[in-house]
């Protein structure tokens, strides 16, 4: 049947992982196969995405139990849109992993890790039952916590008890909020919740039950002032981990803030909505601000995930159609360069053995291909046109205007300056310069990581250069959101 498509994107990657850890020491064949089974997973979640371009959303009820009684998944644009991402951020780090990974990280269950996260970060975006993303949330949460201590290194034990007390925290909140959601409303099912809302006399408790999920989320997506965990814990473990987490995992707490605050949570919105433009704001200036404080290369780039997180609830907060379309656009652009910029920095800092921008100079005379393609980077993270990043944030300040949100607008552009000074300082102090002759080049392994960059910035161009043939389709998701009947009408099928 055609709607168990909706399935497979989780369950490929669940079974290949689990398959992996049969054979995780014989690392020949271990990587080949996490290679194909990651190509495989592609090109189905492409024609699953096409279908549902052409035939509209895939609904999956297990067990033929009919929403919202049962589990539903609903393979949407906007989720197969974000789940098709993932997966082409997981081809490029699979294929840098080897690269990257010592044979111990290798051996202990990596591609098990790897395969498990991939499957809860695609279930999270597919999922129709807000107890269900609770439940994705909490497997793709535990693959990052094998991930993050892989190698078993001082700093990545010190950093992975941060990471796993906030989130345990943030999942304890989760659970709870559900559980007061359903004693108001009488379900999880997403749709159900977003007919029954308006049912609903007393608003206000609604209105604080949605401010808790924003928190919950926010701490997930590392919002201000949430975000103090994110970027140590980020850059603790091997890059090519690195890129998964900044790509991905707070990229599940934006899309959940898209999802729950255009479908459910739009009664009140001079009340949320209007806290997510402040929030926004002060997401904009003080990731912005991070990104420069610090010399540390790794640091500079997951500092800049946190700016990014402020302009797509920015899109959010401003509530139109417009903001909605740069929301996404910019999410997916963002997935693709943080993970590029991510596996750069992980590059260089392998290749000349630091991380610390004061020791590191001319590379560009060794690498000159890297410290290229780093530049290039450098001004797709910015938004200078043509890149994606440019679109990305033109659509969203078009919606703020739309929304006569100037100021969020102004310190959307100042802090585009601040996020361009930080990572351009990267390649004027660390790439650019006299030549460092006490560097021995490692043309070699330069090769392996070249490859893999090379394929993200491909998508970033394409997505700049080709706006005209994608705004189109992510144009419909603003609409499709701004319309939540149709989302509602497609699983309850009264």
């Amino acid at each position: 049947m055609i709607s168990n498509l909706a399935a497979l994107p989780i369950v490929i990657p669940l079974i290949a992982g689990v398959l992996a850890a049969l054979f995780h020491k014989k690392l020949k064949i271990v990587r080949v196969y996490a290679q194909v089974l990651t190509l495989i997973n592609t090109g189905v979640v492409a024609y699953i995405l096409f279908y549902v371009h052409q035939n509209g959303s895939v609904i999956l009820e297990s067990g033929d139990w009919m929403a919202p009684f049962g589990i539903v998944l609903v393979a949407d644009m906007l989720s197969m849109t974000l789940v098709l991402t993932t997966n082409i951020v997981a081809i490029a780090c699979i294929f840098y992993a080897p690269q990257s990974l010592s044979q111990k990280q290798e051996e202990f269950y990596f591609y098990t890790f790897y395969f498990l996260l991939i499957s809860g970060v695609s279930g999270a975006f597919i999922t129709g039952d807000l107890f269900n993303l609770f439940v994705f949330f909490e497997v793709l949460l535990m693959a990052s916590y094998g991930l993050i201590v892989l190698g078993g290194e001082k700093v990545q034990l010190r950093e992975s008890m941060k990471y796993v007390l906030i989130n345990l925290f943030s999942s304890m909140l989760f659970v709870t909020t559900i559980a007061f959601l359903y004693s108001v409303v009488g379900t999880v099912n997403m749709a159900q919740i977003a007919e029954r809302v308006g049912e609903v006399e007393q608003t206000g408790i609604l209105t604080t039950i949605g401010i808790l999920l924003f928190f919950v989320f926010g701490t997930k997506a590392a919002l201000f002032p949430l975000y103090y965990w994110l970027p140590r814990p980020y850059i603790a473990p091997n890059p090519v981990i690195s890129a998964l987490f900044g790509a991905l995992l707070t990229k599940v707490g934006i899309y959940s803030l898209l999802r729950v605050f255009s479908l459910i949570f739009v009664h009140e919105r001079d009340v949320t909505h209007e806290f997510f433009i402040w929030i926004a704001a002060l997401t904009l200036i003080f990731g912005a601000i991070g990104a420069l404080s610090t010399n540390n290369i790794k640091l500079v780039v997951a500092y800049n995930i946190i700016p990014a997180v402020g302009f797509m609830l920015v899109g959010i907060g401003v509530y139109n159609s417009t903001g909605f379309s740069g929301t996404v656009y910019y999410l997916v652009h963002d997935m693709i360069i943080k993970a590029a910029l991510f596996l750069l920095v992980g590059a260089v800092a392998y290749l000349v053995g630091t991380s610390d921008l004061r020791k590191i100079r001319g590379l560009i005379h060794h690498y000159p291909l890297l410290g290229w393609m780093f530049f290039i980077s450098a001004f797709v993270l910015a938004g200078i046109p043509p890149f994606s990043g440019f679109v990305g944030k033109l659509v969203l300040l078009q919606g703020a205007m739309e929304a006569d949100r100037i100021i969020i607008a102004i310190i959307g552009l100042g802090s585009s300056l601040l996020i361009l000074l930080s990572v351009i300082r990267i390649f004027v102090r660390g790439f650019w310069g006299e030549k460092d002759e006490s560097i021995t080049p490692n043309r070699k392994a330069a090769r392996g990581f070249i490859m893999p960059v090379a394929f993200l910035l491909f998508f970033s161009i394409i997505l700049g250069v080709g706006a005209e043939w994608f705004y189109p389709s992510i144009e419909s998701i603003g609409e499709y959101l701004m319309n939540p009947e149709n989302y509602i009408e497609s699983i309850l099928k009264e």
